[in-house]
């Protein structure tokens, strides 16, 4: 089952069974994201990127979480899960998804999805009702690098404060150094807020922004490009932990906002 979302030439497709990921973003009639079962733009919760080893620790205690990419647990396993709609109309969505074992911790995740015309906001919150506990949460849209309409690939333009200098694990080594050229799969800093645009000459701008201050740009496939907001850095729940309180959920939102340029 899928919901479909239509704001004038912009139309999106969410599949909740899949982990409420975006499936389809067709602008004009022309997709922006890398189609399969396991591309699209998926929502990352209750972790982003890389946890080392798949182990944190909290209060002391040792968390083994699965790790589903050795020898890692990576993107959290909200998108792999099937989410249940909380609210549905032409041009927004509610989905809602109920963390539970193998992670520590009871607690439900909330995403909302809003369409216009000319942008996407979606937004994530985390909550607990009873102990608190460590989180992350962010997005993982796959765009196509090459829009198949004849013109010419992506190009992206960032400026970052710094980039985090990824070890040999492909974990942050916690020294940040200034930003280097791709191709990339790192996680830079932008403490002004994320501003990433993504330019396909001659067709679309889309212009990716959040008021958190985590990006990781990942770009070594041939067919797609990720510019993934997030609330924290990878490994983040090892080296800086956000804690979900009751009275204190964790929030984030990004709008991505394009402009034709044919």
């Amino acid at each position: 089952m899928s919901t479909q979302l239509k704001a004038g030439g912009a139309e999106l497709t969410i599949d909740q069974e899949n982990g409420c990921r975006i499936s389809s973003l067709r602008i004009d009639g022309t997709e922006l994201l890398r189609q399969g079962p396991n591309f699209g733009a998926f929502p990352m919760v209750p972790w982003c990127g890389r946890t080392g080893y798949g182990q944190f620790r909290d209060a002391g205690v040792l968390h083994q979480l699965p790790v589903n990419h050795p020898p890692h647990a990576i993107h959290g396993f909200g998108r792999d899960h099937a989410w249940r709609p909380a609210r549905v109309t032409d041009t927004d969505a509610a989905f809602t998804f109920d963390l539970a074992d193998p992670w520590p911790w009871p607690g439900r995740v909330t995403q909302t999805v809003e369409l216009t015309e000319d942008s996407l906001t979606l937004a994530m919150g985390v909550e607990t009702y009873q102990d608190s506990f460590p989180a992350q949460a962010g997005w993982h849209p796959w765009f196509r690098r090459n829009l198949g309409t004849g013109g010419e690939d992506v190009r992206l333009d960032f400026e970052a404060a710094w980039q985090e200098e990824r070890g040999e694990d492909y974990l942050p080594s916690g020294n940040r150094i200034d930003p280097k050229p791709g191709p990339w799969d790192d996680c830079f800093g932008m403490p002004g807020g994320i501003d990433v645009t993504l330019t396909w000459p001659g067709t679309l701008e889309v212009k990716i922004t959040s008021r958190d201050e985590w990006v990781v740009i990942y770009d070594e496939q041939p067919e797609a490009v990720c510019v993934e907001p997030q609330s924290g850095p990878p490994n983040g729940l090892n080296t800086l932990p956000r804690l979900v309180t009751p009275v204190d959920p964790l929030e984030i939102s990004t709008t991505w906002t394009w402009r034709r340029l044919a």
